[in-house]
């Protein structure tokens, strides 16, 4: 997996954990001789667990949205390297070009000083244009940059309202009183993951 790959699904993963630690507060929560009673009885409390790696590796919509997040950046990185290397390209002709006038200068090999004052302020015309194509270039990363960090916003937002809408819409009827993303728990236990279950009716819903 490449830089960009980690750094894409790190904001993604980051946007989504956050959801996952939900309380749903238009259900009455249990009294405690209750939850202590069902714990007894080896019963399961309203609790459910989802993991956040697999909500982004599996629901086709984080997998859309971190290809195209992959996709423009990629994208971009070509656009400012074929400019900068054809700046670099251009800087270098201008330095041997200064290096040029300088041995004509020690040479002698101007005829008048006219001629060497003209070929002087060619140079300086010529420099001054790389200076603005360097600020062209430094302005064209900042609004590449922009661009993504908003996109990346703009799909981050749509996964979070796609899953939560889902969550509660799921949830409507009150089984669960909590939703816990798995990176928050020091452990595990068996029969409270339910990320299967969300993956298949979050990609279900999304082809509709």
């Amino acid at each position: 997996m490449n830089k960009i790959s980690i750094i894409v699904e790190s904001v993604l993963a980051a946007a989504v954990v956050a959801l996952f630690i939900l309380f749903f507060t238009a259900v009455p929560r249990a009294k405690k001789p209750a939850v202590q009673e069902a714990t007894a009885q080896g019963e399961l409390l309203p609790i459910a667990i989802i993991n956040t790696d697999s909500i982004l590796k599996n629901y086709t919509l984080a997998v859309e949205a971190s290809d195209k997040l992959m996709s423009r950046y990629e994208e971009s990185t070509v656009k400012l390297d074929t400019r900068a290397k054809a700046l670099q390209k251009e800087a270098e002709t201008f330095q041997q070009d200064v290096l040029n006038f300088q041995k004509k200068v020690e040479a002698g090999a101007f005829l008048s000083r006219e001629r060497a004052e003209s070929e002087q302020a060619k140079l300086q015309k010529k420099e001054q244009q790389l200076m603005a194509k360097q600020q062209d270039l430094e302005n064209l990363r900042q609004k590449l940059s922009a661009d993504f960090m908003n996109e990346q916003a703009a799909l981050t937002q749509q996964l979070q309202d796609s899953v939560q809408q889902y969550l509660r819409e799921w949830n409507a009827d009150g089984r669960y009183h909590l939703v816990l993303n798995d990176a928050v728990l020091m452990n595990k236990v068996a029969g409270y993951d339910i990320t299967d279950e969300v993956i298949e009716a979050l990609n279900a819903r999304y082809q509709k």
